[in-house]
């Protein structure tokens, strides 16, 4: 059974929930208290005042946040590094080379797991020491603006305050940037962290299990609607250790179990050996982008004279742009929905909710035109992964 970032992709969700209901309240929260007293004229001195109370709720939502994410965490990954090596137990349980494999216990690589963990920390620890800072500035920056509006007689505080707000949860709470320079949101970009070191967890437990029978070389699957990135890898195979860049191996033929007299399993005399072209190493490819959040592409054991190049999935009329069009009407979807949670009165509200619908539509009509597509409802929810 091959392995791939989407074995463990479901693993992801009650830790993107966990973010999603901590973002959500948050917006909640700031509405609330920039709505308490907004009819009085003392209301920006009424604010600055109250500014102690609003930390500690965020303070509180960060600190629960960030207990609860981190127990989630190592749930996901002990049971993503299970679900790869299962995975090579399925493969190979079949041939005899997978024998000793399957009557191995499963227990995950502790050492891994931690490792992994760690990593996970590490990135998102930027999350939590942004979270009160961000929206604690978002406080006052809404506070100055609405107050000065209202002094010019140009808007109603209320008015002031809601576009305001409108901006902070257009953006979300921002200023995360990943390796390759782009920005994300807090939600967004935590999920993309999990999600990644859980695919990253699923592939080592696949990986592992196969080094541990002697098993050095892997294929990569041809998926549908490939990004750039991972196209030069599809259907190539892929050294588990050694040397990187395209090379020629020769490793002995594999025998299926009808014939346990040829290959690995001859009795007497050298077995037979295949010359294998090597595209390169896992870790070479997964450094170029292979396995990338959201990627559709599987990795599974290459038995040299067994396995063969996977077909080529073509896709007419559905292309690899059609499906960041539908990343981006997910974008928009999610924005309004924050607007929606930030609203500080019934007009607000409603209009964000008219436009979640009137983008909702416009994914129905995408997803209806492009047959090749799937809807992820989970995808349009506020703090799921861009």
């Amino acid at each position: 059974m091959p392995v791939s970032p989407a074995m463990a992709e479901d693993l992801a969700a009650e830790v993107a929930l966990l973010y999603e209901d901590a973002e959500a309240a948050l917006l909640e929260r700031l509405a609330k208290a920039l709505e308490a007293d907004i009819e009085s004229p003392r209301w920006a001195e009424l604010k600055l005042a109250a500014i102690g109370n609003l930390r500690t709720a965020v303070e509180t939502v960060a600190e629960a946040l960030q207990r609860d994410s981190d127990g989630a965490v190592r749930r996901a990954l002990i049971e993503a590094y299970n679900r790869g090596r299962q995975a090579a137990v399925a493969e190979l349980g079949a041939l005899d080379i997978g024998r000793e494999l399957v009557a191995r216990r499963t227990l995950p690589n502790a050492p891994a797991v931690d490792r992994l963990a760690a990593s996970m920390a590490q990135d998102t620890r930027p999350v939590y020491a942004r979270i009160t800072r961000s929206v604690m500035d978002a406080y006052r920056r809404v506070v100055a603006r609405a107050s000065g509006n209202v002094l010019l007689g140009t808007t109603t505080r209320r008015q002031a305050a809601q576009r305001a707000l409108d901006q902070f949860a257009q953006r979300g709470i921002t200023g995360f940037v990943d390796q390759s320079g782009r920005s994300w949101d807090m939600a967004s970009y935590a999920e993309m962290a999990v999600r990644s070191v859980t695919a990253r967890a699923a592939v080592e437990g696949h990986v592992d299990a196969l080094a541990e029978i002697g098993v050095g070389l892997v294929i990569v699957s041809d998926a549908p609607l490939e990004c750039p990135l991972c196209r030069p890898w599809e259907g190539e195979v892929l050294a588990l250790s050694g040397p990187s860049g395209p090379h020629t191996v020769r490793a002995e033929h594999v025998a299926p179990p009808a014939q346990p007299r040829r290959g690995l399993l001859r009795r007497g005399g050298p077995a037979p050996t295949v010359v294998v072209h090597v595209a390169g190493s896992l870790v070479e490819a997964r450094a170029a982008g292979l396995f990338h959040p959201n990627c559709r592409h599987s990795l599974s054991a290459y038995l040299p004279g067994l396995t063969t190049r996977p077909p080529h999935h073509a896709t007419p009329g559905t292309t690899y742009e059609d499906t960041q069009r539908q990343r981006e009407i997910e974008r928009h979807i999610r924005a309004w929905k924050r607007r929606q949670a930030a609203a500080v009165d019934e007009a607000a509200r409603r209009r964000a909710g008219a436009f979640v619908r009137k983008w909702q539509a416009e994914m129905r009509g995408h997803v209806a035109a492009h047959p090749d597509l799937r809807r992820k409802p989970q995808r349009e929810q506020i703090g799921a992964a861009h």
